[in-house]
């Protein structure tokens, strides 16, 4: 794929909402202008101060891919105009951000809407489809990584996941780390790229030496899914174990694993772990957003982190109607990526 022609930039002004003598963020972020070839305009990017890199993944074919409900393609969206709208007060270092744009991925889902989950043949090229997306988000992602940004990206299915991993293993060359928040380990069995097997697929081409998930619901993840896991050596903190437990302690633990594996180091959010968020898979037994914000904000301060990928908001299956759902998902977004902000500036 040599040219970027799926790469789809932001104008902030179509979102912002002005109000005189206030500074929205979506009023002072830099947006990525292409000048030159991609790679240039990162460059200039990074010389003019910019350290964080925002991109967003509209797509919800992996999700269908893995016999899922879609949506996902919606929280770029409602984090656009959630996120753009919010003050600048200098609580967020508004200069270092770089709003890259989306990866746009609105004739693959063309392709997908009229294909069946129930027909095998359909669902496999549902699967073909996601690997087609794998291989934008590399495309995009490759380049973000080797300038030295940090990556916040607004999914999309979990899918993305593998994506991200193997892009950081190649500009890095080193097996990468992942702590996963949410209630499935995304661990089932290579049959074709789909939101339920990312990190399995990362595991299995050597890119995932080390993956801990919290949060874990193990009534919710397959047998089979949860010996893949156990056979690759790979833990969790079950979401009953969190319910019996201090979050502050468990955070302990898995930071200072994290800490301990010395990798570039991923942090992946599932929206699915939090409580009554709408997700392709809603849990109204999971964790809350203040968990959500910890998880986010202590793994952020490690030195080794690169990206935080939030993954399956699905503003559409609100309950309460897709309006109201872009005001919740688009919110939670926003206090996640503040999180990963507040963290980094923390970092020793």
């Amino acid at each position: 794929m040599s040219d970027l022609s799926f790469l789809k930039l932001v104008e902030p002004s179509h979102w912002v909402r002005v109000r005189e003598h206030e500074t929205k963020i979506g009023q002072a972020i830099h947006s990525l202008a292409l000048e030159g070839s991609f790679e240039q305009s990162l460059a200039s990017a990074w010389e003019g101060g910019q350290r964080v890199a925002i991109v967003g993944i509209p797509e919800s074919i992996g999700i269908k891919a893995n016999l899922g409900r879609p949506g996902a393609e919606g929280g770029w969206q409602a984090f656009l105009q959630n996120f753009l709208n919010l003050q600048k007060t200098g609580l967020v270092s508004t200069h270092e951000l770089l709003l890259v744009g989306s990866i746009e991925c609105s004739d693959l889902m063309q392709q997908a809407e009229s294909l069946s989950i129930e027909d095998e043949q359909e669902l496999a090229e549902l699967r073909r489809l996601t690997a087609m997306i794998d291989a934008r988000v590399s495309r995009v992602l490759d380049p973000i990584f080797a300038q030295g940004f940090d990556v916040v990206v607004i999914g999309g299915g979990h899918n993305n996941a593998y994506p991200l991993l193997k892009s950081l293993h190649q500009v890095t060359d080193q097996t990468v780390g992942a702590v996963n928040l949410d209630p499935h380990a995304d661990f089932r069995a290579t049959e074709g790229r789909h939101s339920g097997n990312g990190f399995s697929y990362a595991y299995v081409e050597g890119i995932l030496e080390y993956y801990h998930v919290v949060g874990l619901h193990p009534g919710k993840n397959s047998a089979s899914s949860l010996r893949n896991l156990s056979d690759a050596g790979m833990r969790y903190h079950s979401i009953h174990r969190l319910f019996e437990r201090s979050f502050n302690e468990v955070m302990d633990e898995v930071v200072a694993k994290a800490d301990s594996w010395q990798r570039p180091l991923g942090i992946e959010l599932d929206v699915d772990a939090l409580t009554g968020v709408p997700a392709s898979a809603i849990n109204y037994s999971g964790l809350s957003l203040a968990q959500g914000f910890q998880f986010v904000k202590r793994l952020a301060e490690l030195p080794d982190a690169r990206y935080v990928h939030l993954a399956e908001a699905a503003p559409s299956l609100c309950s309460a109607g897709p309006e109201e759902g872009l005001k919740v998902t688009g919110q939670v977004l926003c206090e996640l990526t503040t999180a990963y902000l507040h963290g980094r500036e923390r970092r020793r």
